[in-house]
């Protein structure tokens, strides 16, 4: 059996038990986020558009299989700036200050949320693997939206950084905006062109061995 198979379907994972991340109200998370993009946006909001190459993308394509617009969402995040800059800029393993305007935002959570845990063992018990990390993002994808449809009181994911030592990122769905999500005001907000980020980004460029532009 592979490591990493196709998912099994929906009714298949809901008769399983998952493990359950609850993120307490008040958790710093971080984001890195495009200003100057196909799909620009705020700090606060979610993309509701999809799927696109990203692994955790939950969206239904169209029959066309081409990528839409629905109420689906999603919001990625991590618990530390190191791990966004790491799976952000992984295609290139370059921090680009400035193509497409990336902004880094810090903020503590409104509310406490329930996530589905793929960083232990129920990634095995469910049928995958690790391999679920960094093997081929559209199967990815088809577990994503499996687990979605199984487990209707999940408001995302947590996952282990394939490019950043397993830290724990996450996935938010648009359930995860049930109650108030955001703050008014964010601890952090800079774009990444800020001198201000200069010194935080050449540390984090040579911990990860990406260049600096």
């Amino acid at each position: 059996m592979p490591k990493f198979p196709q998912a099994p379907g929906a009714a298949a994972l809901g008769a399983l038990a998952p493990s359950w991340l609850q993120l307490p109200a008040g958790s710093a998370l971080a984001r890195v986020y495009y200003t100057s993009s196909a799909h620009p946006q705020g700090w606060n909001e979610f993309r509701y558009f999809g799927p696109l190459n990203a692994r955790w993308d939950h969206h239904l394509a169209s029959e066309a299989g081409q990528p839409q617009t629905q109420d689906r969402g999603l919001y990625y995040a991590a618990a530390d700036a190191r791990t966004c800059f790491a799976e952000v800029f992984q295609a290139t393993r370059r921090i680009d200050r400035v193509y497409q305007a990336p902004w880094l935002v810090v903020f503590k959570t409104a509310a406490a949320l329930q996530l589905l845990d793929l960083t232990g063992e129920f990634a095995t018990r469910m049928g995958a693997s690790m391999a679920i990390h960094s093997g081929s993002r559209p199967r990815a994808r088809g577990w994503a939206r499996d687990l979605y449809a199984a487990f209707p009181m999940a408001q995302g994911i947590v996952y282990a950084s394939s490019m950043h030592a397993g830290a724990p990122a996450l996935a938010l769905n648009e359930r995860a905006l049930r109650q108030p999500l955001f703050p008014p005001h964010p601890e952090l907000h800079r774009a990444l062109a800020d001198d201000v980020l200069l010194d935080p980004l050449k540390h984090a460029a040579q911990a990860l061995g990406y260049a600096l532009r």
